[in-house]
């Protein structure tokens, strides 16, 4: 069986219609999680080991100090937040939160400056100590500490503060009116550490605690032994708030390998449990799902897009200037920057790709806009852009602004080649992706240097050869939003860039500065109409897409993981953490 889902519901007012609503949240199972696992009878450690294979290998299990999805995963197992993002888009009830906060039940002020969680009594951390609103308090301090360089930080946009009322009571007050009342509390970029584990590494310090390898959490399982970059090893959470729950005794959260070979051990083999991230050609991973007795796929789409992103800062500068927003790139930038931008924009074929290498569909479909998955939110302003795929044409347009072709069929203007390095993950579909768009990049006039960066060291800020430090031209890779994109947006606002002075943990890995993008999503935060927000957020999409700052390539499915035909309980969600219900898996 496979699973699919399509949000079909207008979500043009989901967060307000939910803070609003007489029911208060989306309904949880008796024990305040997914519900998936509501009939099934079995005790804690039950199920002996459960295995979990990522391709790309989790290097740190602090989600405020992670960088990529690998390691956000790996440590909501351990980590939880508030509540979650369930498979409707709404918050979910599964978290520390004992309700959602609405207008109705008197959690969500009538004006949206203020947000109250009743937090669940009861709770412990796995060390046995109790879980109060002094930790929540302290996790979002820390989140806003410009000194911390949380790579979560976004999400404390525009919080004025974060007050523990009493011991199971948190106030939030916003510096004014957030339709997005849970901005901050729900999903994975709001996991909530221990505060005795993490109080002498506050701050700058942050990036040194051990909690990092091995925090205390009140998830369902802890944390027993971690070679980062390798395997994750956990053990139920004797202390955990079900006590009948987790089923899985341990858990062994195995990194590394390659997409494909993945596929192979949960469809073939049955090595594992769970093959996360399925990023395999069609004409690949179809016959092997058709074919498998010991798999099934899940799959969902959300909000996420493999997507280009172009450097606005100089990646070859030299010294300590390299990559810095001080510096600009030789072509991107100036008065030729948007003409050579929309040039290799129109010389990229997604169509190609998305059919050949995602099964036109199967788990991709040709993107356009950086803010999908909810429909109100889609624009329609960026399709006649995103459809014209003309590589003779781009080469014209580059001609035309006298960027005229040499004896090496490398175009130059000024002295200045257009010569791109183009980075990426070790993955087959992303190097099959790059090669599509190097020969039509070159047919414009292009020369395009291929590289490709093993997925541990790529999502990390600490590489010269990571996301993060962007010391190339262009590079791709996949995220995604919340359903309500505000503070996604934020990651493409001035004050997020990346830089040395935050040790590249802000999310502007483009280096992009506009001052109208600043404004539209300024205004975003303020905006309380569910109409007008509607429009802004086109209109930020639109400004990224019709300047070039990213390329949309491919729509992907939001979970496009293979699950063993054992597993029970486990449903997709395309808005939060694959991981964000793991407490119901059963077999």
């Amino acid at each position: 069986m496979r699973w699919r889902s399509a949000l079909a519901i207008s979500f043009s007012a989901v967060i307000l219609a939910a803070a609003c609503a007489q029911s208060g949240t989306t309904s949880p199972s008796a024990s305040g999680s997914a519900g998936a696992s509501g009939g099934a009878a079995f005790k804690r450690g039950d199920g002996g080991e459960l295995k979990i294979l990522y391709w790309q290998a989790p290097t740190i299990l602090n989600p405020h100090q992670a960088t990529g999805t690998k390691d956000n995963d790996a440590s909501r197992l351990v980590i939880e937040p508030l509540a979650s993002w369930g498979p409707d888009g709404k918050a979910l009830a599964n978290g520390l939160g004992a309700e959602i906060p609405t207008v109705a039940n008197g959690g969500v002020s009538a004006d949206f400056t203020t947000v109250t969680w009743k937090l669940r009594q009861g709770v412990k951390w796995s060390d046995g100590t109790p879980f109060t609103a002094d930790d929540v308090v302290f996790t979002e301090q820390q989140q806003h500490d410009p000194a911390t360089a949380s790579t979560t930080e976004s999400n404390t946009e525009g919080v004025k503060s974060v007050v523990a009322k009493d011991a199971n009571t948190v106030v939030i007050t916003y510096d004014s009116p957030n339709p997005n009342v849970y901005q901050w509390g729900v999903g994975f970029s709001c996991g909530i550490l221990q505060k005795a584990q993490f109080a002498n590494f506050t701050g700058a310090k942050m990036k040194d605690a051990p909690g990092n390898l091995k925090p205390i959490g009140t998830g369902p399982y802890t944390v027993t032994d971690f070679k980062p970059g390798d395997v994750v090893t956990y053990a139920a959470n004797p202390n955990y708030r079900d006590p009948n729950k987790p089923y899985f005794k341990t858990v062994n959260f195995k990194g590394g390998g390659d997409a494909e070979s993945s596929a192979r051990a949960v469809f073939q083999t049955g090595d594992v449990d769970y093959s996360w991230n399925l990023q395999v050609a069609a004409n690949i991973l179809t016959p092997m799902i058709a074919a498998s007795t010991k798999g099934t796929m899940l799959s969902v789409y959300g909000s996420s897009v493999e997507r280009i992103l172009l450097n606005f800062a100089n990646p070859n500068a030299a010294g300590d200037l390299r990559g810095e927003p001080s510096t600009k790139h030789p072509f991107f930038n100036g008065p030729d920057g948007l003409i050579v931008r929309k040039a290799l924009a129109m010389a990229t074929d997604r169509k190609t790709v998305a059919v050949q290498l995602y099964g036109d569909g199967l788990t991709g479909k040709p993107g356009c806009n950086i803010i999908t998955g909810v429909p109100d939110f889609e624009s329609t302003a960026t399709t006649t852009f995103c459809n014209t795929f003309d590589p003779v044409a781009a080469g014209k347009m580059l001609d035309d602004a006298g960027w005229k072709l040499g004896t090496d069929n490398i175009r130059a203007k000024n002295g200045i080649q257009l010569k791109l390095t183009y980075n990426t993950t070790v993955n087959a579909v992303r190097q099959a992706t790059q090669a599509i768009e190097k020969t039509n990049w070159e047919k414009a006039g292009f020369s395009v240097t291929l590289l490709q960066t093993p997925a541990a060291t790529f999502f990390t800020n600490t590489s010269p050869d990571g996301a993060n430090h962007f010391w190339s031209d262009i590079e791709m890779f996949t995220n995604n939003s919340d359903p309500d994109p505000t503070s996604y947006l934020d990651g493409w606002t001035t004050k997020q860039i990346a830089q040395k002075s935050n040790t590249w943990q802000f999310g502007n890995y483009n280096r992009y500065s506009d001052a109208t993008f600043d404004g539209l999503v300024d205004q975003l935060h303020k905006e309380t109409d569910p109409a007008k927000r509607a429009t802004l957020i086109k209109q930020a999409n639109d400004n990224l897409i019709l300047n070039v700052v990213i390329i949309p390539v491919v729509t992907r499915t939001q979970v496009t993981s293979g699950i063993s035909k054992t597993i029970k309980g486990a449903v997709p969600t395309g808005w939060d953490s694959e991981m964000y219900a793991i407490a119901d898996w059963y077999k």
